[in-house]
């Protein structure tokens, strides 16, 4: 299948067919929903040549769609970052991302392995000037309008310190203009507490300096927030360290699991109760697709020049589907470029801050 035919008026998004729990077939069987649903979507597949061509014949949806690139080899999820980065160049999480790189597709998806892709997105992609550590923001379910809140980090740095939040702070405003079109996004900084003299050292400094680039950058600083108001109304942007974020993020997706546990059991438990879930089936399932981690699928990863969308190694045909759709809208609102632009900004900001300070006679 030829590239001008997958591109012919479409954005493109380079997929890594390879690296998931599911294999490929799940992968291509996601892509292929995609492409029913949105005519606008291209795709360059990345993987054994070998594998993937009878996958892709089988769907109608990517004839003329999807071209193939050949990339024998496969990052394990057990895969060392650092092995990889020596050693990966024939995989297909190289060639997605190369193929994001060399300016043949917008945005990568991957399903692979986080660390790896991480560091291979930094070293190929490179970071954005003025970034000091990227980030990943994932979507939290939540009672605002959007339906969701921005969390970041999610896991790509265990560490941050308070410039590295006040620019989680930065990257996730603008993700929320550009993905949910919040003209002035509220974020909250997580702590352990909502009162000022609560927290670590680096948290009540970021506190100070997000809350001092709030206006120049056009968003509203909500204070501190706790873990509970992260499915809340209180903040559309929630920023952390990457440690406590992934943390976060697993415990809400363990209790989200637990949640349709239980309630399957619940109505299971007699004849009565199995003749409410038949009346109530409409609401269950309402019920069902609000909290289903799949279709919050997607980590971006932020602070890069380039888009890239994790997908979890888990994912489904549904949950794929989630990830390329994330992409895609992305992609659609240029933010890459935009979110260049605001962290240029921002530094100028600061830069000037420091200049005035010097001219003062102010010393760190």
């Amino acid at each position: 299948m030829e590239k001008s035919h997958a591109g012919a008026g479409r954005t493109i998004i380079s997929v890594d067919a390879m690296g998931g729990d599911e294999g490929p077939a799940t992968v291509v069987a996601g892509i292929s929903y995609s492409a029913k649903k949105n005519p606008d979507i291209g795709f360059i597949l990345h993987g054994p040549e070998d594998v993937l061509k009878p996958l892709v014949a089988k769907r109608r949806n990517l004839h003329g769609r999807c071209q193939i690139r050949n990339a024998p080899d496969v990052v394990q999820m057990e895969d060392k970052p650092s092995h990889v980065l020596r050693t990966g160049r024939e995989t297909s999480m190289w060639s997605a991302l190369e193929s994001v790189r060399n300016g043949e597709a917008t945005v990568c998806v991957s399903c692979g392995n986080t660390g790896a892709l991480m560091l291979l997105s930094v070293m190929r992609l490179r970071k954005l000037t003025g970034i000091y550590r990227p980030a990943i923001a994932v979507l939290w379910p939540s009672r605002n309008p959007q339906g969701f809140n921005i969390m970041l980090d999610g896991g790509a740095d265990i560490r941050a310190d308070a410039k590295d939040l006040m620019q989680y702070a930065l990257m996730g405003t603008s993700y929320a203009r550009n993905g949910f079109g919040l003209t002035k996004p509220r974020v909250g900084l997580l702590n352990v507490g909502t009162e000022e003299h609560k927290g670590r050292a680096e948290l009540k400094e970021a506190y100070d300096l997000i809350s001092a680039n709030a206006r120049n950058a056009d968003f509203e600083f909500v204070g501190f927030v706790e873990g509970r108001d992260l499915p809340g109304t209180l903040c559309d942007v929630i920023v952390t360290d990457g440690f406590t974020g992934n943390v976060a993020l697993k415990t809400g997706e363990g209790i989200a699991s637990l949640i349709s546990a239980l309630l399957r059991e619940a109505f299971q438990y007699s004849p009565l109760s199995r003749l409410a879930s038949v009346l109530a089936y409409t609401s269950l399932q309402r019920l069902k697709k609000r909290i289903d981690p799949r279709r919050a699928n997607g980590g971006v990863f932020l602070g890069l020049n380039g888009t890239v969308v994790k997908s979890h190694g888990s994912a489904d045909a549904t949950g794929v589907s989630a990830a390329v759709k994330l992409a895609f809208e992305l992609a659609e609102t240029g933010f890459t470029e935009k979110l260049a632009a605001r962290v240029a900004s921002a530094s100028m900001l600061d830069q000037d801050a420091a200049t005035n300070n010097s001219d003062n006679g102010e010393t760190e």
